[in-house]
């Protein structure tokens, strides 16, 4: 079985990593598709990143306050770094996404503030999820009761995009409780082209490389259209008829009854 994509994440701040330009170049040799996800703390490292295929930064929160609470950040000026990232990714000229998860009670009241964040990054796409319960720990008072319903996903994406005119609604995965806003410059002849095309991006990067640089793209390069069932509103609501849904049994009734307080 031969690797066709590579996502770094979940684990540590892999922008850290001294060799990461290379590692990236690496990927990118071997005709793998690079995803990166950083926490929005090192902008001088974001504005150095060579080509990645999609871009993330994880947007836990829109205000000082709610932020230091949400990720428990390790440096004083937090603050300020978030700021800067979030201004380095509108210089990127590949696909660049925020990352919003949605914590019910802490982070879905700040609307506002979340259209502001999307004025000075500019993102091409901006992922809306509801948090992912994974138990109890000492480290988070984290419960199910702060897990968001899809349909309050929903709702809060619809008041967001009313804020952010350059935006709309573009795709769901009801089943992975999360929606995507995309920039209109993706909708094309009144089609959506919010998927890659991988194949195209590595011809691309190829480029790059052989100009040393000089030769750049962008994200409207490497587009594909979007399938009907990934769109918003469709009946699939984001699942692909190819797959077979299962719906086990309830497992935790338990933890269903305390969300639902």
């Amino acid at each position: 079985m031969t690797a066709k994509h590579c996502a770094l994440s979940l684990v540590g701040e892999p922008i850290m990593y001294p060799e990461i330009n290379r590692f990236l170049k690496l990927l990118h040799q071997h005709n793998i598709s690079s995803f990166l996800v950083t926490n929005a703390q090192f902008p001088d490292e974001i504005r150095n990143l060579e080509p990645v295929t999609q871009l993330y930064v994880s947007v836990d929160a829109s205000t000082k306050e709610s932020l230091k609470r949400i990720d428990r950040p390790l440096f004083k000026d937090f603050w300020q770094r978030f700021l800067d990232s979030l201004k380095a990714l509108s210089e990127k000229q590949q696909r660049t996404v925020y990352r919003l998860t949605l914590v019910k009670a802490w982070n879905v009241d700040e609307l506002r503030a979340y259209a502001d964040l999307v004025s000075l990054g500019k993102p091409d796409f901006i992922e809306v999820k509801g948090v992912t319960y994974c138990g109890e720990s000492s480290a988070s008072s984290l419960t199910m009761a702060n897990v968001p319903w899809h349909e309050e996903v929903v709702r809060f994406v619809q008041e967001l995009v009313e804020l952010i005119p350059d935006y709309e609604i573009a795709c769901e995965h009801e089943h992975s409780n999360c929606l995507l806003i995309a920039h209109k410059k993706f909708k094309v002849d009144g089609e959506w082209c919010t998927w890659i095309n991988y194949e195209r991006f590595q011809e691309l990067v190829r480029e790059h490389e052989r100009s040393g640089g000089s030769k750049t793209f962008t994200a409207a390069d490497y587009t594909a259209r979007t399938p009907h069932w990934a769109l918003f509103g469709s009946s699939q609501r984001g699942f692909d008829p190819l797959d077979a849904l299962r719906r086990p049994p309830l497992l935790f009734p338990f933890l269903e009854r305390q969300r639902m307080t």
